[in-house]
């Protein structure tokens, strides 16, 4: 539901109030533009006991992060408000945006709403995400250093996440579970590197008193391990844009669907830019924020561009009609003149 009084218009309204929205929310007020985050609160990072790799700010927990930036964007004008964008629609003004069955207009749109995780059907993997269960070693690697690592192979960076997390524990096994069987090349590089190769179906994890202790086999083998990764199929947030034909496209990389995007964050949609997770899957916390306020500033460029084309056109017209005006009252005089 909608907790805050939603106004009738914004030059910019933002659709994903996380480490991306809120920043670009931030630059925009800070350009006195009128702008509102639709937040859904829903964030990614919500399992994680901290935000890390972020300068200034590591280990700070999501929630304490998020709320900060929202009193950022509030101290500037901008508002936040919870709700849950159901469709955005285009017309000649710009975007008619539907949250929880109430309208706003908006002039251009940011989208932010970042992605979902879709984890492998294996029992323990949904309940221990985010604490036991890890995906990113620039994330969350640190915390697990030194200890017994299993990668759980699911999808086409398995062997590259296994050879990742080998920078931080001597100790990592790769299970190949659903993957087909690995190259020679690869089979080579995991052995150089001392991660052990098991093969066989994942069927569950194992939990003792709340803590992840080992990975079970089809056979009934138990591998003891104290942290388990996994690469999630990576899914952007963007179904209600369909409404505008722009939807989410297979990533090159097979790892999901994402929102393309050129460079400044501009869609192929005219007046709909995207940034941070929904555009790219891979994006940190830090680089998210950043690519929210570099999209910012390019909406508020092309909103300046098209006021200025806005008044120019006004100001050239009282001296069109004035030069209208001496026109006429020229051929007037020539017609007296029988010229």
């Amino acid at each position: 539901m909608v907790t805050d009084q939603l106004k009738d218009g914004y030059d910019v309204v933002v659709i994903g109030g996380g480490a991306a929205g809120l920043s670009g929310a931030l630059m925009l007020a800070r350009m006195r533009r009128s702008v509102v985050v639709i937040d859904a609160g829903q964030p990614r990072n919500a399992p994680a006991d901290g935000v890390h790799a972020l300068l200034g700010r590591d280990g700070t927990p999501p929630g304490e992060l998020l709320e900060t930036g929202r009193a950022e964007v509030r101290g500037y004008g901008g508002q936040v408000v919870n709700g849950v964008v159901e469709a955005v629609v285009r017309d000649t003004e710009g975007f008619t945006v539907t949250v929880d069955g109430s309208s706003v207009r908006a002039r251009r749109l940011l989208v932010t709403t970042g992605l979902v995780d879709e984890l492998p059907e294996v029992p323990g993997l949904r309940e221990r995400w985010g604490r036991d269960v890890i995906h990113c070693p620039y994330c969350h690697g640190w915390e697990v250093r030194d200890q017994a690592i299993g990668v759980l192979g699911t999808g086409p960076m398995a062997v590259h996440q296994a050879l990742l997390f080998r920078q931080l524990s001597a100790d990592v096994t790769y299970f190949s579970h659903t993957m087909p069987p690995l190259s020679a090349e690869q089979s080579e590089e995991l052995a150089a590197r001392g991660i052990r190769v098991v093969d066989g179906t994942v069927t569950a994890l194992q939990i003792v008193d709340d803590r992840l202790t080992g990975v079970r086999l089809s056979d009934g083998t138990v591998v003891a391990r104290d942290v388990v990764t996994v690469a999630s199929r990576m899914v952007a947030r963007a179904n209600f844009l369909s409404t505008l034909g722009l939807r989410p496209t297979e990533h090159p990389a097979g790892v999901g669907e994402y929102v393309p995007t050129d460079p400044t964050g501009r869609t192929d949609i005219p007046g709909v830019w995207a940034a941070g997770n929904v555009t790219d899957l891979t994006a940190q916390v830090g680089a998210a924020a950043a690519a929210g306020a570099a999209a910012a500033a390019q909406i508020n460029a092309d909103l300046v561009a098209e006021e200025t084309r806005q008044a120019v056109a006004a100001y050239r017209e009282p001296f069109s009609a004035e030069t209208e005006a001496q026109l006429c009252e020229a051929a007037t005089g020539d017609r007296r003149h029988g010229m």
